[in-house]
Formats: C-alpha cells, sequence, structure tokens
C-alpha cells in the first residue's frame, strides 16, 4: 500500500523547484531560469499557459515526479496554488486591463474593502473563488520515457492519472465559451454569489444565501450576471486509433478529449496527434446521472497535443531544412536521387515514380478576380494486376504528411465528401468531413478506383477541379474546401489489359473523368527475358534481407524527404514572358497531332494547364522561383511518355523499331514538303527530348544516318537536310 503523502510539503517542494531550476547555457554563458522567467511573464499577463515539463521535475524529485503522473488531477491544484503564491513577487509592473473581467473584478475588490473588513465572517459562496481571480493557466508535460499508448490501453486503471495516447484526429467542434464560475446577484439584498462549476452541466442557485437575506427573511432571488461569470474557450476533439493497432477483427475505438484555454484549434480532422492529458470520468448531475445508472462516460483532459509524424512516433519537424542539407540533396542528378528514393523496394517505374514525386511536390495554385485555377496535380495509375500499384499508393499515403487512403468498394459518395450527423453535445445538425476534406491540402490515394459506383465516382468531379465540396442536406447549404491532390490506382476493364480491344474498350472511365487526370499511365506487365531476370532477382533480395538491393547512392530517409518537400512547396515559381509562346506551340502541336491521329487519348485545353502544373512542379523541386525550359520540356516529355504508355503496341504483327528508326520518323516529318527540305536542329532535338528520347539518342541517330548519306548536318550542327 503506498505512503500517505505530505501534500503541504508537496507544495511548497513545487514552489522551490519553480524558483531554483535552471539550465546551463551554451559556452559557459550563464544560466537560464526556465520557470521564474515564465513566472515574470505570467504576472505581467505576457504569457497565458505555463506548462511544467516533468522530465525537469524528474532531476530534482523523481518521487515527486511520479507522484505527479499518478495523482495527476490532485497535483494539477497543488500547481496552481503554488503558482497563485508566487506570482506577487515576480509582478514587476502594472498590466492594462485587457477584458471586461478584469475591471469587473476590480470594482469588486474596492468595494469589498469598503464594505466588510478583514476579519469579518463570509459565507464561503459569497467569496471570491480562487477560479475567478486566475488569469492563467497551468498543464503538465509528459516525462520522456513515458510510452505513448493507443485508445485501447487506457483503462479504468488510469482514471485520475496522466496518459500520453496517439490517434488521428476524426472530428474537432467549434471553439465556444464554457462556463467556469457563475456569478449571481440578489434581487433584494444586491449581495453576489459564486458557483464554480466542474462539469458539463449545472443547476443555477435561486434563492439568495447571504446574511443580509436570512435575517430579513427576504427570499431574494438571483439573477445570473454575464458580465461577472467566467467563461473559458472549450472545443471538443475526437480521436480514433491508428489502423496498424486495431486488432483483428475489430474496429477502431475512439477517445473524447476536452481541450480547454491555449490548448484549442492546435489540431484539425486528419491530423495524427500525441494527447497528454488526464483521463477523468465524465459526471453527469440529475436525470442524466438517473439513466445512465452505474455506467460512466470518460474523458481526457488535454494538457498538451502535438502533431506528429504518421509512421514515427516522433513530433511533426517544425524547422525546415537548412542551407547546407538542401545543398546537400541538390547535388547533381538530385532529380533521379529524389525519383529513386521513392518506394526503392519496388523495382523500375521511373516515369511514375517521377510524376509521384511530382504530384507530392504539386504545382502553384492561380487565384484571379474570383476564378480560381487549381494547383495539385491528379494521377491514375492503370495497370494489370502484379505491378506494384498498391504499394506506390501505400508508400506515397506513407510519405505525404497529410493523407487519406481508402479503396473503390469501401467508399461511397457520402463517405468521400460529408455526411449530416447530429452533434452530441448540442443536438444541432452539423457536417462530417469525409476522406477528401479529411485531406485537404494532402493527398487522397483512392485503390481499386475501377470498382467503385458510378454514382459515388461522380462525387470526385467536382473536388478534381474547383477543389470545393458543394453541399446542399438538412438545410444546411455550404461549400467545403477539399484542396486535394487525387491519386487513384485501377485495373482495366477486363482485369488484364486486352491488346486487341480499343483504349476505351479497356478503361471503361468517362471521358470528363479522365480529362480531370494530370497524367494518366498504363502499366503493362510484358514478358520480357532480360526485365524479367532482373525483376525477379530484385523481388528475392528484397524478401530475403527487407532492403532494397544495394545502388549507386543511399536512397534518402523518409524524414528528410518530408522535409524537402515542405521546403519545395514554400515556392511560388512564375513562367516568364519568353517561354510562353513555346508552350503555346507545342500545345497546339499537340492538339494537331490529336486532330489527326487514331487514338483515344484526349487532349484538351486542360491539358495545357497539366503542362503548366507540371512545369512549376520540377521549378518547385529545384527550389527556383522562375520556370526555365528545360522544365518545360521534361513536364511535356511526362505527358508524352503518359500518353505513349496507352498506345496499343502489336508485337507479334510488324517488327519493332529501333529508336534511330523513330528519330529518324520524327525529324522526317518535321521537313516541308515543298521546298528545301531543311530542319533546325534544335527544335528537332527538343521534339525528340520531349517525345522521350535523351540527346545521346539524338547525337548517335544524327551520326548513324550521316554515314548512310540520308541527310547532311552542318558543321556548325544548326540545320538537319534531307537529300
Amino acid at each position: 500500500m503506498p505512503a500517505i503523502r505530505d501534500y503541504a510539503k508537496d507544495k511548497s517542494d513545487l514552489k522551490r523547484f519553480l524558483t531554483d531550476f535552471y539550465t546551463d547555457l551554451p559556452n559557459d554563458a550563464g544560466k537560464c531560469f526556465k520557470y521564474s522567467k515564465q513566472l515574470r511573464d505570467v504576472a505581467n499577463r505576457e504569457q497565458q499557459a505555463l506548462t511544467l515539463d516533468l522530465t525537469d521535475l524528474a532531476t530534482q524529485d523523481q518521487d515527486l515526479a511520479d507522484a505527479c503522473v499518478e495523482n495527476s488531477k490532485r497535483y494539477i491544484d497543488l500547481f496552481y496554488e503554488a503558482v497563485e503564491e508566487l506570482l506577487p513577487e515576480y509582478k514587476d509592473k502594472d498590466t492594462v486591463h485587457k477584458d471586461t473581467l478584469d475591471v469587473y473584478i476590480e470594482h469588486r475588490l474596492l468595494a469589498e474593502q469598503r464594505l466588510y473588513s478583514a476579519d469579518a465572517p463570509r459565507e464561503a459562496r459569497n467569496r471570491f473563488p480562487s477560479e475567478l481571480l486566475r488569469r492563467f493557466e497551468v498543464y503538465f508535460k509528459a516525462p520522456a520515457n513515458m510510452k505513448s499508448v493507443s485508445v485501447r490501453q487506457i483503462k479504468a486503471r488510469s482514471i485520475g492519472k496522466l496518459v500520453n495516447v496517439k490517434g488521428v484526429v476524426i472530428r474537432a467542434t467549434e471553439v465556444k465559451p464554457l462556463l467556469q464560475v457563475a456569478t449571481y446577484t440578489c434581487d433584494r439584498c444586491g449581495a453576489e454569489t459564486y458557483q464554480p462549476i466542474n462539469s458539463a452541466s449545472f443547476m443555477p442557485i435561486e434563492m439568495c444565501q447571504s446574511q443580509d437575506c436570512q435575517v430579513n427573511k427576504s427570499g431574494g432571488r438571483l439573477c445570473l450576471q454575464t458580465r461577472g461569470s467566467k467563461f473559458v474557450k472549450f472545443q471538443e476533439v475526437k480521436i480514433q486509433e491508428h489502423s496498424e493497432q486495431v486488432p483483428v477483427g475489430n474496429i477502431p475505438r475512439a477517445i473524447t478529449i476536452y481541450a480547454k484555454g491555449e490548448n484549442t484549434r492546435l489540431c484539425k480532422p486528419g491530423d495524427h496527434v500525441g494527447i497528454t492529458g488526464i483521463f477523468l470520468p465524465l459526471i453527469k448531475t440529475g436525470y442524466n446521472q438517473i439513466s445512465q445508472g452505474l455506467l460512466s462516460d470518460t474523458f481526457v483532459e488535454a494538457h498538451n497535443i502535438v502533431k506528429l509524424n504518421k509512421t514515427e512516433d516522433e513530433e511533426m519537424l517544425a524547422d525546415e531544412l537548412s542551407e547546407e542539407e538542401a545543398a546537400r540533396i541538390c547535388e547533381d542528378d538530385f532529380y533521379s536521387k529524389l525519383t529513386c528514393s521513392i518506394a526503392p523496394e519496388i523495382y523500375g517505374h521511373e516515369d511514375v515514380k517521377k510524376a509521384l514525386l511530382l504530384l507530392l511536390v504539386g504545382g502553384v495554385d492561380k487565384n484571379s478576380r474570383g476564378m480560381k485555377i487549381r494547383g495539385n496535380l491528379n494521377v491514375l495509375l492503370m495497370g494489370d494486376p502484379g505491378v506494384a500499384k498498391s504499394q506506390l499508393l501505400n508508400y506515397i499515403d506513407r510519405l505525404a504528411v497529410r493523407s487519406q487512403y481508402t479503396t473503390g468498394r469501401g467508399s461511397s459518395g457520402v463517405g468521400l465528401t460529408a455526411s449530416v450527423m447530429k452533434d452530441p453535445i448540442t443536438g444541432e445538425m452539423i457536417l462530417e468531413g469525409g476522406s477528401l476534406v479529411l485531406a485537404d491540402q494532402g493527398i487522397c490515394c483512392i485503390d481499386e478506383f475501377d470498382k467503385m459506383l458510378d454514382q459515388d465516382r461522380t462525387a470526385i468531379h467536382e473536388v478534381m477541379e474547383q477543389q470545393t465540396i458543394s453541399i446542399a442536406k438538412a438545410g444546411i447549404m455550404t461549400s467545403l474546401n477539399a484542396r486535394v491532390s487525387i491519386l487513384a490506382a485501377a485495373n482495366p476493364a477486363y482485369g488484364k489489359y486486352n491488346p486487341k480491344k480499343t483504349i476505351e474498350q479497356n478503361i471503361q472511365l468517362p471521358a470528363a473523368l479522365l480529362s480531370r487526370f494530370d497524367l494518366l499511365w498504363l502499366i503493362q506487365d510484358r514478358p520480357d527475358k532480360d526485365s524479367d531476370l532482373r525483376l525477379a532477382q530484385h523481388i528475392t533480395y528484397v524478401h530475403q534481407h527487407n532492403v532494397q538491393p544495394p545502388t549507386n547512392f543511399t536512397p534518402l530517409d523518409m524524414k528528410l524527404m518530408r522535409r524537402y518537400i515542405a521546403l519545395c512547396r514554400t515556392k511560388q515559381p512564375l513562367v516568364p514572358q519568353e517561354l510562353t509562346d513555346h508552350i503555346v506551340s507545342v500545345y497546339v502541336e499537340m492538339r494537331k497531332e490529336a486532330r489527326v491521329s487514331s487514338d483515344a487519348t484526349f487532349t484538351s485545353a486542360r491539358t495545357l494547364l497539366g503542362i503548366l502544373r507540371l512545369s512549376t512542379a520540377l521549378a518547385r523541386l529545384r527550389l527556383s522561383s522562375m520556370v526555365e525550359r528545360d522544365d518545360v520540356n521534361e513536364a511535356i516529355r511526362l505527358m508524352e511518355m503518359s500518353k505513349e504508355s496507352l498506345k496499343p503496341r502489336y508485337e507479334s504483327m510488324q517488327r519493332p523499331k529501333s529508336t534511330s528508326d523513330q528519330i529518324f520518323a520524327i525529324v522526317r516529318e518535321m521537313a516541308p514538303l515543298d521546298g528545301p527540305r531543311v530542319v533546325n536542329f534544335q527544335e528537332a532535338m527538343e521534339k525528340c527530348t520531349r517525345k522521350g528520347f535523351t540527346p545521346e539518342m539524338f547525337n548517335e541517330c544524327c551520326k548513324t544516318y550521316e554515314d548512310l548519306n540520308v541527310w547532311l548536318i552542318n558543321n556548325a550542327r544548326t540545320k538537319i537536310t534531307l537529300i
């Protein structure tokens, strides 16, 4: 049985700790009295919340720190009393009145000094409660060795103790004022009565209990004075345990968090958070207490709320990359290095990984006189079974700071957008955000996109272009923000891509939806001896060692990738005037090709916007404030490669063309039919680069056909003349 503690001694120990605790400054610069400085700021009304780090307390008194964890509800009151007694010593300047309650309390204190002598006995209800006079808040911060637990592990033995729980926020109510001290005035004698409130509901006092009314038997009635009562900010947050913490066959559990004062507005739905607080039963009074019987609801009174990274238990890093770290990442060929750092365990798919990297970085939003052009990229991965589509989606879901993962059949239109439900506290009809709202300013990964019902899929149309969700349900008419990038994965209509069918028959998605995707990749699983051998060796190595095979460089870890992407997203690159003509001419040429070609790849004005989005994302990746010509060429190359993946290949019907033959065909098409057949060398190289060929391939083709006397290239290498 634990020994009975001496609370008076513990309070004096807390006071001594607050005044005497210090840390040594670096380079022998002196001592920093951490809590004395905070006490001075609180006394001078420059700071409102005082947080006691139990790790600091444990360095001086481990026994007292353990007692604060085991009996937090009692010790937080002791902490309040200790701070109240210390504050007058630290007040070194007069404070200006900040609100009505300050003026009200000052007037009441002056009136009290005039009416009552110091030693006159007074009713407890007529004395000022300490909660009314306090203008500060006190919180505990969990010790460093305290592990965070899931919602499921918080049980009855934790009542009254400090707990550290982690989960994902599924609902956060509006911040509302919560009555902490009710002040009443008697209509007969004018005496004031105070009622501290510690529960969610209370019974107002009706009859005046002051001495005057008791002696005169006047039966004065009390009226609630709103201006003289004390209110605090209050927000109810509901968190749900992570999916990996749920045992097999169970559904995720949720717990209610009550946040007050400075702890409000620190998280929003969709955030992964770690919350330190006191686990308490919810006290009900009156009829509610009778109806609930012996059962009691529980909640956590929040003391500290921090955002966490999705995969690790560490706090989300607020500090940006230093210039040295950013320069180290931006060394030669950093584009390829970042690309290979995305899902390095998955073999190949270089261009797809480049598209996913640009999806994480995103383009630049444009707002012009109310018209909004989205900057977020949307990507659809369609392919045969077993080409690692779902694994890529899972990796992006883990890597993105803010993301939601859902599947086609497991999602309804309401689950993706928003549902109307009744608020358990106020009883009003409220909107509960779905996956697309929770992933606002993040990424929503939708797997098995083709299995989704048509009526559910139409809910995504507005989000993908306007970036909003318009609601008109149950008398609620509003528009919710859903500034989200969609990453979808789907199988072709017949399970596996059938080259004998057309693209429309294979994909079977409406053109209105396909045009909203900036990049649409078709990943086919074609048998090829060399690639099959390399793929099998890669998979067996990963299966044996749980890491990717050794490469020329070490892939960047997730933490560094997140910080670099966050730095990239702060840039707002612009497209210079000289590149505008180049982009326009390329788009016109793409439309011309789409008119004469027989394939069903859809080229519209959205394609032009897609090129601009990809170009600005590439400029962001370089941490540049200006888009360059290479960015535009790479964006067009990715667009062309995605369209190329959709074109059917008839390997069995004709001999496959070599790289040189394909480049020669492109250059020959550029030559004018009448007059001298001369082609600009630089323009030909740029067009071949956009089609997915490297400059080395182009130069090799030029040399081959020059040796064959098919064309001539001048010494300055500015023009190609076909013979």
